[in-house]
């Protein structure tokens, strides 16, 4: 059983994913805000936090870039649950800290999936080495933060160090989309949104390319996937 957060202002929505939940076992907190949902989060830290992003005051992206400053919610797997849909929109969230992007309206079977997926993925975890070196890009293992020749220290979310990670730990060798959500993400065979695998790495490039447009770091193989050449 694990502790779930939501955070969402239409009461309907929280209705229903709290039930969806409930029947999975889980223990599940409702809040209406962002202020709410930073008293639940002081009482008991969640093991997964559920949120919307459009709600009066402050908003989803601006609440969840906020949970990533601190220290001890680095870590914290987030899923967005958005009526916006666009990839942009999708691109906002996950730039923001999201782990995860799931649009409404959805089926509660794919929420289920996405919930029990996250839930699986433990932190990150400390190595024995304390770099992963290719080329000019360097992972820093205990720091979850990334350099290159043109910029140095740059912070990732655990999803993003993940995903370099795992490209990164077998250099030119192209991984496919779905291969990414196997390992990365850990969903099921032929499950997951394709469209989650591509932000993430447009988020990386904006991140450490000098030119996202030319691609020097992060490779698309095109018909197969993305790859870190040495």
């Amino acid at each position: 059983m694990a502790s779930i957060l939501i955070v969402d202002d239409d009461a309907e929505v929280l209705g229903t994913v709290w039930r969806a939940l409930n029947r999975e076992g889980h223990d599940v907190t409702l809040a209406e805000s962002a202020e709410q949902a930073r008293e639940r989060i002081k009482q008991n830290r969640p093991d997964l936090v559920i949120l919307d992003i459009m709600m009066p005051e402050k908003d989803g992206l601006a609440f969840c870039a906020e949970l990533r400053k601190e220290e001890e919610l680095r870590t914290l797997p987030i899923l967005f649950l958005s009526a916006k849909w666009r990839t942009d929109d999708i691109v906002r969230g996950l730039d923001a800290g999201g782990d995860d992007y799931l649009t409404k309206p959805f089926e509660l079977r794919e929420l289920n999936a996405r919930v029990r997926a996250l839930l699986r993925r433990s932190p990150p975890e400390e190595e024995q080495t304390t770099e992963i070196k290719v080329g000019d890009l360097v992972l820093d293992t205990q720091m979850f933060q990334v350099s290159t020749l043109h910029q140095k220290n740059i912070q990732l979310t655990a999803t993003e160090y993940r995903l370099l990670h795992h490209l990164m730990s077998s250099p030119d060798q192209a991984h496919s989309v779905h291969d990414l959500l196997d390992a990365v993400w850990q969903y099921p065979k032929g499950t997951g949104d394709p469209d989650l695998v591509r932000a993430h790495i447009r988020n990386l490039r904006a991140k450490i390319e000098p030119d996202t447009r030319h691609p020097i770091y992060i490779h698309t193989i095109h018909g197969v996937g993305y790859m870190v050449k040495s």
